[in-house]
């Protein structure tokens, strides 16, 4: 075990720190809105926060990969007024994978580590988030991504096509039933995607479509919520799909919601009642046996979308950062005969309740 991943299971940002501390927390307000360019950069006061880069990716020779690629700020109980300059006042996480359907499984890597020291660092400014050699960061309105893991690499640039997409009211979305449950939330789709991928001793030349997620939060779930479902789909005629639904117990339907973007770039905001996910089939992983629905019915507003997996096997293990295992993979959405989109799904809190605190 890595020793910054060792202090992660200590610490982890899913909540196994000490809940001694009284930490104030920036709130999420229904009269609050996002604004470019602030909003591209860390927001430390709030509890968690993540960029999330998503895509499909395709090699010279023709084969399609998934990838994804997200970093986590958390803002751990640890008092204000603590001198040490070894303090935890924010924690930074990254995860990473790529899905190969040659290799039947994900290719997957994790790290953790406080901020500080030149070590790791969220700027304030704009995107620009690294821990050690991992890196996301926004330079004259790209992004670019490079990720050196043991047994696998990514060197990506990405060039926004279309404008950021706003989620919920102004980009105020909501998690729950209280409107406490909400964070501020936009996406970046149709990222176009060129660069390098190194699988083992194999490096690729890559080309493709990515989604990019940024949110944060103090308060994203409630005590009843045990995980999510989520999408976001690149349409092929030029709109995008961003899709959850928040699960109570037992399947409860804690609450749901979205945002349906046309090809003529008309947006439509879904509400709780606009949105509904029905399991079509289920793999169980052969390492935890948690069971998963890999392939999905899903209507959003008028719209209606099956999602079949680029793989089953897309399973993410990161107890030794987040705590957390989970679904987590490329998927083409149809209409019909048709397909008509491709993007990623995102499954928690199957195997145990989700935790963010």
């Amino acid at each position: 075990m890595r020793l910054d991943q060792g202090l992660g299971v200590l610490v982890l940002m899913f909540g196994a720190l000490a809940q001694a501390a009284e930490v104030p927390y920036a709130a999420v307000t229904t009269d609050g809105s996002i604004t470019f360019p602030a909003d591209y950069g860390s927001h430390p006061a709030f509890r968690t926060e993540w960029w999330y880069v998503t895509g499909w990716l395709k090699t010279r020779s023709g084969q399609d990969l998934g990838f994804q690629i997200t970093f986590f700020r958390s803002k751990p109980g640890v008092d204000a007024d603590n001198p040490s300059a070894f303090a935890a006042r924010q924690l930074l996480i990254a995860h990473c994978a790529i899905s190969d359907p040659e290799r039947g499984r994900l290719w997957e890597d994790q790290r953790i580590r406080r901020s500080g020291f030149g070590l790791a660092e969220a700027s304030e400014t704009d995107t620009d988030v690294f821990i050690g050699r991992w890196s996301l960061k926004r330079v004259a309105g790209k992004y670019a991504a490079s990720i050196d893991a043991e047994d696998f690499a990514m060197t990506l640039s990405f060039l926004p096509l279309q404008a950021a997409l706003l989620n919920g009211r102004s980009g105020v979305s909501r998690k729950g039933p209280s409107v406490k449950s909400a964070s501020y939330y936009y996406s970046q789709p149709h990222l176009q995607v060129t660069g390098t991928v190194r699988r083992g001793g194999r490096h690729d030349d890559v080309s493709g479509e990515a989604w990019l997620d940024h949110e944060w939060s103090s308060e994203y779930l409630d005590a009843r919520s045990v995980g999510w479902d989520w999408i976001g789909i690149n349409l092929a005629d030029g709109g995008a799909l961003m899709a959850f639904r928040i699960r109570g117990q037992d399947n409860e339907v804690r609450w749901a919601g979205g945002t349906l973007r046309d090809s003529d770039g008309t947006t439509h905001t879904l509400e709780p009642g606009d949105v509904e996910f029905q399991r079509q089939r289920e793999w169980r992983s052969p390492r935890t046996g948690i069971l998963y629905p890999v392939q999905w019915h899903v209507r959003a507003g008028s719209r209606q979308f099956d999602l079949e997996p680029l793989m089953n096997d897309q399973e993410n293990d990161t107890r030794l950062s987040t705590g957390a295992i989970y679904w987590e993979g490329a998927v083409r959405a149809m209409e019909g005969n048709s397909m008509v989109g491709r993007g990623y799904l995102e499954l928690t809190g199957y195997g145990e309740k989700l935790k963010l605190r």
